[in-house]
């Protein structure tokens, strides 16, 4: 797939994207994510990008929260927990907005860059999907991982319709 680095993301975003506003319920969002079939969505205050809640998000609000232990040692209390903080957690599972349940800040990507850069953010950072955005910062499309397996696919069906034609 070499054509790729050259590929940019407005070639692999949807363009369709349906966003959240703070104030939107958690059912409302579950909803929004099986009709538009996205793994999250971005919150939007004002035209401005605050956030975003992913199916990660929505499924951790279901999890068990795990307390933390409480170790007596002498006369001083220390906390065990090497996992989540559990204000953290917490807060996920006692959250009924998007603005309670969201992950802020963003990170997102411009629709000018590579694909090779955008697959790199989202296997770097463990996140999916990534809002697109553009030079004024305004959300304009979603990439997601199944978006890049789709171009993956297309583009490796072209490589051996291309290859079968030279032999």
């Amino acid at each position: 797939m070499s054509q790729g680095a050259e590929l940019t993301v407005r070639e692999v975003m949807r363009s369709e994207v349906p966003v959240a506003s703070p104030g939107t319920t958690i059912a409302e969002l579950a909803r929004l994510m099986v009709e538009y079939r996205v793994p999250g969505l971005p919150v939007v205050d004002e035209g401005v990008l605050v956030g975003i809640v992913t199916e990660a998000d929505l499924i951790q609000r279901e999890a068990t929260v795990d307390m933390p232990s409480i170790v007596a040692f002498l006369d001083a209390v220390f906390v065990a927990d090497a996992g989540t903080p559990f204000e953290e957690e917490l807060r996920r599972v006692v959250a009924t907005t998007a603005e309670e349940l969201m992950t802020s800040p963003v990170i997102s990507i411009r629709d000018i860059a590579t694909v090779s850069e955008l697959a790199t953010l989202m296997l770097q950072q463990r996140i999916n999907p990534i809002p697109v955005v553009n030079d004024a910062r305004q959300i304009v499309g979603l990439a997601t991982r199944s978006g890049l397996i789709e171009l993956i696919a297309r583009l490796e069906t072209e490589t051996l319709r291309g290859i079968s034609r030279e032999e």
